[in-house]
Formats: C-alpha cells, sequence, structure tokens
C-alpha cells in the first residue's frame, strides 16, 4: 500500500520524524509524505492543523492509507473526535477519510510501576469531579480504555507469570480490544492496519465524548502536570561519565525523577563520527548507533534531490558538522535545571574538548563495540 504518515510529537523538536525521515531504509523517498507536528499534540493544541493536514492529503489522491503517530501522552478520544468536526465551510474529515484503528502501545516494563498494584487498579476512581486534577494513570487508562487494538511491547522483560498478569489487568480495563504481543513493537501490520475495527457508534457510546467545546481543550502541562525541554548543546559527551550517571539515574530522588520519556541524537566523543540514538521510557534506557554524521558520511551516500542535500548542507557548521547534543525530555513535575546540569557534566570539558578528535578515541568508553555487517563477504567488522 501507498501509505502517508503523521509523525506528532510533544515538542518543538520532532525527533521521531526526523528519524523517520533520515533512516529512510524503510522509505521510499519520492513516494514518502511526512508532515511534521510539533510543540503541541494532536489531541489538543494541534486539532486544527489535522484537520488541515489529513484533508489535504486525502484530496491529495495519491495514498491507500494514513497513519498517524501521535504523542505518547495524547489522548485518544479526541483525536477521533477530530474526525466528527466541520469546518467553517461544513467539511468534515468524515467525509474524505475513515478511521479504521486505534492503537496503544503498552510498556511491559514499566506499567506495573506506573499504575501501581492491583488493588489500586481495581479502584480506579475515574469517575473525577471538573475541579480534580487528572493524573498520569487516569491518561494512561483512557490510552488503553479507548484502544481498538492493544501492543503489549517488550514482553522480554517481563516473566511469563507477569506477562499473564499483564494481560489480564488490560483485559479487565478493555474485553473488547484484540491484544498483541511484542518485542520491538514488531508486529504483523494487518492487525494494526486495514482492521475496520474502530466503529464511532460504539465511540459515541464513550464517556466524556465530546464533552469538551471545540477550541477549549487544554494543554497535556495543564491537565495532567505534564511538561518538556529539549536539551541541546555542541559538545560531546564523555563515554565513562555517561555512563556512570545513566546508572540508577532514572527513578524517585535520582537526577532524572520525574522524566517519562526522552529521546534524540547523542555525540559521543570517543565515537565521534556517530550518531547514537538516545530512547528512554521510565527506568528503561537505549543507547544505540543510528548511523554516520552526515560530516562523516562519504558524498556519495548522502541523498540524491536537492532539497534534502539542502537540508544537510544547512545543518553542517564549525569543525564538527552537524554533530550536536538534541534530547528531548518529557515528563512529570520534572526538575529541568537539574537534568540539565546531570548531562552538562557528562560533556568533555574544555582542554578535553580542545584536545580533538584523535586524543578522544583513547577516552575511557564502558559502551559495547559498534558492530557492522558487509554483504559482500558475509563478515563482521567491529567499529569503536
Amino acid at each position: 500500500m501507498r501509505v502517508a504518515v503523521i509523525v506528532n510529537d510533544m515538542s518543538e523538536v520532532n525527533i521521531d520524524a526526523a528519524l523517520v525521515r533520515d533512516g529512510g531504509a524503510n522509505l521510499s523517498r519520492t513516494d514518502e509524505q511526512l508532515v511534521e507536528m510539533s510543540n503541541g499534540c494532536i489531541c489538543c493544541t494541534l486539532r486544527e492543523d489535522l484537520l488541515l493536514e489529513v484533508a489535504k492529503l486525502a484530496r491529495d489522491g495519491r495514498f491507500d492509507y494514513l497513519l498517524i503517530e501521535s504523542t505518547g501522552i495524547s489522548e485518544p478520544m479526541p483525536v477521533a473526535e477530530t474526525f466528527t468536526f466541520a469546518d467553517a465551510h461544513g467539511n468534515s474529515l468524515s467525509n474524505l477519510a475513515e478511521l479504521d484503528t486505534m492503537v496503544t502501545v503498552v510498556d511491559a516494563g514499566n506499567f506495573f510501576k506506573d499504575f501501581g498494584s492491583w488493588e489500586n487498579l481495581t479502584d480506579r476512581r475515574l469517575g473525577v469531579n471538573e475541579d480534580d486534577r487528572r493524573n498520569i494513570v487516569d491518561l494512561l487508562v483512557d490510552q488503553v480504555e479507548f484502544a481498538n487494538v492493544i501492543i503489549i511491547n517488550k514482553i522480554d522483560l517481563l516473566s511469563p507469570y507477569e506477562l499473564e498478569q499483564l494481560e489480564q489487568i488490560i483485559r479487565r480495563l478493555n474485553p473488547g480490544a484484540e491484544i498483541l504481543r511484542s518485542q520491538e513493537s514488531r508486529v504483523p501490520l494487518e492487525e494494526v492496519m486495514g482492521t475496520g475495527r474502530f466503529r464511532l457508534s460504539e465511540a459515541e457510546s464513550s464517556p466524556g465524548w465530546l464533552e469538551v467545546p471545540r477550541g477549549q481543550e487544554q494543554t497535556e502541562t495543564e491537565e495532567y502536570g505534564i511538561s518538556h525541554f529539549v536539551y541541546r548543546r555542541n559538545r560531546p559527551f564523555h563515554a565513562a561519565r555517561l555512563s556512570e550517571a545513566m546508572q540508577g539515574g532514572f527513578g524517585e530522588g535520582r537526577p532524572m525523577d520525574g522524566v517519562l520519556r526522552s529521546k534524540g541524537l547523542m555525540w559521543i566523543a570517543s565515537r565521534n563520527n556517530w550518531a547514537y540514538d538516545w530512547s528512554q521510557a521510565g527506568s528503561s534506557v537505549r543507547m544505540n548507533p543510528g548511523g554516520l554524521w552526515w560530516a562523516a558520511a562519504p558524498r556519495d551516500e548522502w541523498p540524491d534531490d536537492e532539497d534534502s542535500i539542502a537540508e544537510i548542507t544547512a545543518k553542517l557548521a564549525g569543525p564538527y558538522g552537524d554533530r550536536h547534543q538534541e534530547l528531548v525530555f518529557i515528563g512529570h513535575d520534572m526538575d529541568q535545571t537539574r537534568i540539565s546540569e546531570t548531562l552538562d557534566q557528562c560533556l568533555l570539558s574544555d582542554s578535553e574538548f580542545a584536545a580533538g578528535p584523535k586524543a578522544w578515541m583513547r577516552f575511557d568508553d564502558p559502551f559495547p563495540p559498534i558492530e557492522m555487517e558487509f554483504a559482500e563477504d558475509d563478515s563482521l567488522e567491529t567499529w569503536r
């Protein structure tokens, strides 16, 4: 199928969109249509933008399917409600596109920590009055209860008993949903696309449907105490100091306390040519090589189209080109100053930075080596 993708992130820097665009391996650059919607969420502050973008894609007529990946803190019900809105001319998304499936991804590794014990779950206290401030649990319950398909991801982090317990809890929250289990979010596409499982009549009977008037939606910060910030620096991390800071860095009373999700690109001194993907959810942190920085990549590996070349060239500045730190943090009552100071302590000092890349290669580096597979001889070559 020809699939258009809308990637939405709660930040002025849309990390997911950058990864989709720059990754390229699973997308055709000539056919892809990527709409970046940042610094808000399609369930509230970007509702109007979603209305315009979906209408534009539908009228374009080049696509069979539209996949919308909304920010992890969006509520699914208002997303569905968007398809019922009409503009000043009476046009509605429902006249242009049919809402097919609502999918929620559950983080198996952090579900029990986020929701608390079973006893707390059975008494969810969803019947709050209009003066109450809903919390994170309310948001996660909303996401599970309104879904047609629920993907329990990171199942490798749970024991068989814990996994079965988690699935039973989810079935109690949403007995009508299709539940899938996955690692690395790998699921059959036919289970999440073209399923026809969404029913508007069922959604309209849900408590709270169209309860919030159009244009009066609250932001995530107001409703849930959720905020975000972007950490940017033009100096690399020292691998050993970063590793030490991240060991036990997330959790109550720790430097990253309050961070629910963070992701982005990292520059590590001892791996100067490699852009690293940073991905954290709860206490689970991953740092993996995402590919060469454009400044380190041979020109014959750059894209061929002029727009992409212009975008890459615009990022190149100074002796280190596009190398930089750009990490988005999303959390609940986060201490931005403390988090930034912790990361700043992991950056190279003035003298270390002045020593240059050849000296950086000799720095202590506890991270595992980078393994590259070459198809020509099917051999492995190890890079630092």
